[in-house]
This record gives structure tokens, sequence and C-alpha cells, in this order.
């Protein structure tokens, strides 16, 4: 916030106004500033943000101070928001709402939407750079040689830093994609490795193998589905849909045969490193198993919970063992449950409901906790 100056909404000569929008609130970085509701005006040379409340209360960054831009996009109960990265202060700057701050970046926070067009013009006048173009104000003879020097001067340190920061920005990006390239390499190492395990089962102690594993699991998928590489609609959603079921159905198999969405989702998005996919795009290429013929399926049960099992998981057989376990242990509370067959409380919690609502046990349910027990109303005859 310390690059913004106090000024008026007026334009100098062969400036003009881009766009504006309404509903804009800006961050100081991360941090909530008392300037929430305004009006953001973009010009050819600069950014103002006026007060709606208080008209006297006007702010303006001048463009030449900002580096590049980021799209933040929305999320739940939060607007989306566009981060400018900004140049260092300048040595002569008009008074500001902050003298100094810690932070090198502001947030533009659109209350109202319009954050795409905004952007969108906001990065083509930063390519443009009109304000360079600018023919500056007459000044006094006396005064005009060494404040032209000045201002050169200014503009010269900012392009170099800029071009500076530019430099660095794609040093970094290289260094990222040869990063990635490596991980690729390590990927078809560890299946390497993995294919020579199998091959030599029962030489490598069960804690080895565990390990490795673990190991493999946080090595990543290979070539994971993304948008670019797939394109969009049905066809991006039916490609990740059966990598999904591809890399799930061992997964699951370990796992009893089904597993909740939620872990399914955090291990797919650990598996795949930089590619993170979204909820949304996971539960559409979920919906899509089944039509698929994948041997993986979705299912969503009465409560409300959505999980991912084998089609070969077998439910009969899951509710047969649940009621001799009850029967075995007199009564079982899910926690118990989660602990005797290595799955999660909810899981634990939705086998036993799916047992009761056939018939195999009945409920007590008390200030205590819920508890199951042999439902002997049916199976008992004296």
């Amino acid at each position: 916030m310390d690059r913004f100056e106090w000024g008026d909404d007026s334009f100098i000569p062969g400036e003009r106004q881009v766009l504006q929008q309404r509903g804009v609130a800006l961050y100081d970085g991360y941090d909530k500033t008392s300037f929430q509701d305004g009006i953001l005006v973009l010009s050819t040379h600069k950014l103002i943000w006026k007060d709606i409340r208080d008209r006297s209360r006007i702010l303006v960054l001048h463009l030449s101070l900002v580096v590049f831009l980021e799209e933040q996009p929305s999320g739940f109960a939060k607007s989306a928001k566009i981060i400018v990265h900004l140049n260092p202060v300048p040595s002569q700057k008009s008074p500001g709402p902050v003298s100094h701050s810690v932070n090198h970046f502001i947030r533009l926070s659109f209350r109202d939407a319009g954050e795409r067009e905004f952007n969108q013009a906001f990065s083509e006048q930063l390519e443009k750079r009109l304000w360079e173009q600018s023919i500056p104000t007459a000044v006094p003879a006396a005064q005009s040689g060494r404040h032209r020097a000045g201002i050169m001067g200014i503009e010269r340190s900012l392009k170099q830093k800029q071009k500076d920061t530019d430099k660095d920005i794609s040093k970094a990006f290289e260094d990222l994609s040869k990063l990635m390239d490596k991980a690729k390499e390590m990927v078809n190492l560890s299946k390497t490795i993995a294919t020579k395990i199998k091959e030599r089962q029962g030489e490598i102690s069960e804690d080895e193998t565990v390990k490795f594993k673990s190991y493999l699991l946080s090595m990543g998928i290979p070539d994971p589905v993304t948008r670019e590489t797939h394109g969009t609609g049905d066809k991006y959603y039916s490609e990740l849909a059966k990598q999904l079921s591809k890399v799930l159905e061992n997964q699951l198999q370990e796992c009893g045969g089904i597993m909740t969405l939620t872990d399914v989702y955090c291990r797919v998005n650990r598996a795949r490193g930089m590619e993170l996919l979204s909820p949304e795009d996971m539960l559409h290429a979920c919906e899509m198993l089944e039509s698929l013929r994948l041997p993986v399926r979705m299912k969503v049960f009465d409560s409300g919970v959505i999980v991912l099992q084998l089609q070969s998981h077998d439910e009969e057989r899951v509710i047969s063992d649940i009621t001799d376990l009850v029967k075995e242990k007199t009564k079982l509370t899910a926690d118990e449950l989660a602990q005797l067959q290595g799955v999660s409380v909810i899981l634990a919690k939705e086998r036993l409901f799916l047992t009761e609502k056939v018939g195999g046990i009945c409920r007590d349910e008390t200030v205590e906790g819920l508890r199951f027990y042999s439902n002997y109303f049916l199976t008992r005859t004296d």
C-alpha cells in the first residue's frame, strides 16, 4: 500500500479511461485495509480507487510500478482477487495512506465480480505501456533540465529492475520445468523397482515392502491428465476417470475395496504433484466411472457420504461379516469397528448403518453414544 498516493481522478494529456468496476476492496498483501468499498478505475497510465462513501478519499497507483499480475479465483465465502506485484517505492513519491509496508504486492478484491474483464484490460495496458509515450508537461526553463533528468533516471531504474525481475521469474520457471522432468524419471524408476520387488517376493520383509509402497505413493502419477493435454468437457472428464480408476484399483484392494471420496481426493492430489485437481473436476470424473464400465464405481450412501468402491465389492459379505462380528462382541461402536477392520470411522459407521438397514443388527442410542447389538427380534424364535 505504500506505492499508493493521495490524488484525484483527473487525467493528463494523452491519458484516457479504459475500464471501471464497483465493489472493489484493497488489501495490503494479505492484510485487510480500511479501503473496502470503492470504485476501481483503470486508465492507460494509472489505477484509481475512489471511496463510494467519501468521494474525497481517492488513491492513485501509477502503472509504471506494476511488475506483473496474478489471478486468485473465488472460494467458499471468498471473492475473486487480482494480485498486483509491485516494484520498490520510488524515491520521489507523493504522500499516500501508508508510509511504509513490508509487502511487495497488493490484492484487489472484486465483491461484485468482473475480475476477469478487469484483469484482461489491466494486462493489455501493461503490455502497451502508453504512459511512456506521454508528452511531459511544460516546466520553467530554469528547472526543466534538472527535473527531466530526475524523471528519466527514475524511469531507467524502474525499467532495469523490471528486466531483472522478469529474468528471475524466467529462471525460476526453467528450474521448475527441470524439476518436473526429473520427477517423471523418478516415477519411471519407481515402477522398475516395484516390478523387481514383485519378482523377489518372499526375500523382502513386510515392513520394507510397506515402507517402499509409501515412497512410491509420494513419487506421483506420470503424465497426469490435464485440461491442457486432453481438452475440456466430457473428453477431459472421461480420460480423467480412466486414470483415476487405473491409479486407485490396487489401493482400493488394499483398503478393503472401498474408500471415501475425501480420502481419494487427498491421495490423488498428493500423487499428481503440481497438477492439482479441483473438487468439482474430481466429482465429475467419478460420476462417469459407471457409464465407462470401469472397475471402480462411485456410491452415495443414504447419509450423503460419497465413496469409491471396486465393482467386485460384495456388500452382502460385508453385512454378513459385521453381523457375525457384532454377535461375537455382544455390542459394537463405529470407533471399535474402525479399529478392527482398519477403515475410517465414517466408513465403519456407514457399514453399521447398512447392516442395520437390512435387519442384521439394531441400535441403542443413549447419552453415552450409539451402540449396535445383534437383532434378536428377527433371529430368535423363543
